[in-house]
């Protein structure tokens, strides 16, 4: 079996993965990065809305931005509207083409210096002596054993390679929403705002979504909760009468399949040589199944912390626990109050979810488009459901 050594190899090739490749070839050590699939970005698995606050962790290239949105506009189960935007602020977010987007991303790890490998696929994890020492992978047909001082488990949400290293990655079936979405054309929707809707009929434990990507053509797509898909009440039966019943002439272009965890940061993201970032280490908001934010803001960090370990060499759980403690610090409360108002929220019946969004109702303006902001509005617009939840956003 041919071998080859790095410093850090890094499995997925998505913003989490690219972001921690980049962020620790710039800091000088031999990267690699791997990515199963043979084009990096397909297939998309991503309602691919993103706040402007992306702005924090690159330059925004046109190339990637579909279309630029003004806020959210959600429906509670009985029609209620909450139009959500940002005080003397236009444009609030945009939608990407995650396509391109996760390319530009792993080019930019590149041209820092990391070598990146498609139609490289995991098997398993090189461990000695307790620690992760590299992976096992197969690439153009062949078994290589690529050792590495840190593993980097970018592999979404299954995340085989935190297993693999001895972290506990199985989630319930609650804390998992299932996907399907469908890019549609020759639809008529509203071109500026992102649109959510809630109701048991429409996404039982989820709910429904209509983001914007042209002047004809949106991101209509449906999550439902885990445990309760079902034959005939998957998220695809239930995308499709959302469908029939709004779009019933509109033209499927491309169709998505896929699974979002929702339950928060419920265990560690570190062993002993391991890392685990973006959806292997649950860095979604709850409420939102929003990460792509957390997962720049993550690999930013972990690149970072891994650089010190390997000029300590220092591959210790102990050591790598940084990572866990900065992420926290940085944006683990706003995953810890998601998933409890997730868990009051989507558990409500459809009368009490009708009273959660009349407490909402109308066009609110906050101070910036931000997960933190959108928490604390709703905390102080359902004081008496929400109250308990104010001293972790303090």
């Amino acid at each position: 079996m041919k071998e080859k050594k790095y410093d850090v190899v890094v499995v997925g090739a998505g913003p989490a993965g690219s972001i921690t490749a980049k962020t620790a070839a710039e800091k000088g050590l031999n990267v690699l990065l791997i990515e199963r699939n043979p084009e990096i970005g397909v297939p998309v698995k991503c309602a691919e809305g993103v706040s402007k606050e992306i702005e924090k962790f690159v330059d925004v290239d046109s190339r990637w931005i579909c279309t630029v949105f003004k806020g959210t506009i959600t429906y509670g189960p009985d029609g209620t509207k909450v139009v959500l935007s940002v005080d003397g602020v236009e444009d609030t977010g945009y939608v990407l083409e995650r396509r391109l987007f996760d390319k530009f991303l792993a080019e930019e790890a590149a041209r820092a210096g990391a070598e990146v490998k498609v139609r490289t696929q995991a098997y398993g994890v090189v461990r000695e002596e307790g620690y992760a020492k590299g992976v096992y992978a197969r690439s153009a047909g062949e078994d290589i054993r690529i050792s590495a001082d840190v593993v980097v488990g970018a592999d979404g949400v299954e995340s085989r390679i935190g297993r693999w290293g001895g972290i506990d990655t199985r989630l319930r079936l609650a804390d998992v929403v299932t996907c399907a979405q469908f890019l549609m054309c020759d639809i008529e929707f509203n071109r500026d705002y992102c649109e959510i809707f809630f109701g048991e009929d429409i996404a039982p434990k989820g709910y429904a979504w209509v983001f914007p990507k042209g002047e004809d053509s949106a991101n209509v797509g449906v999550g439902i909760g885990g445990d309760v898909s079902g034959e005939n009440h998957r998220a695809r039966d239930y995308l499709n009468a959302f469908v029939n019943d709004r779009f019933p002439d509109g033209a499927v272009i491309a169709e998505m399949y896929g699974a979002v965890p929702l339950s928060g940061p419920t265990y560690e993201t570190v062993a002993n040589g391991l890392i685990l970032v973006g959806d292997a280490a649950r860095h979604v908001n709850p409420i939102t199944g929003g990460g792509i934010l957390e997962a720049m803001q993550g690999g930013a960090i972990a690149g970072d912390v891994i650089a010190k370990a390997v000029q300590e060499k220092n591959f210790s759980k102990r050591r790598l626990r940084e990572y866990e403690k900065r992420w926290r610090k940085e944006f683990g409360k706003v995953l810890e109050v998601g998933l409890k108002i997730k868990n009051i929220v989507l558990n409500l019946s459809s009368q009490e979810q009708n009273e959660f969004f009349h407490a909402l109702a109308g066009e609110t303006r906050i101070k910036e488009f931000s997960e933190r902001a959108l928490l604390k509005e709703m905390i102080k617009k359902n004081p008496r459901i929400l109250f308990s939840l104010a001293k972790f956003l303090l």
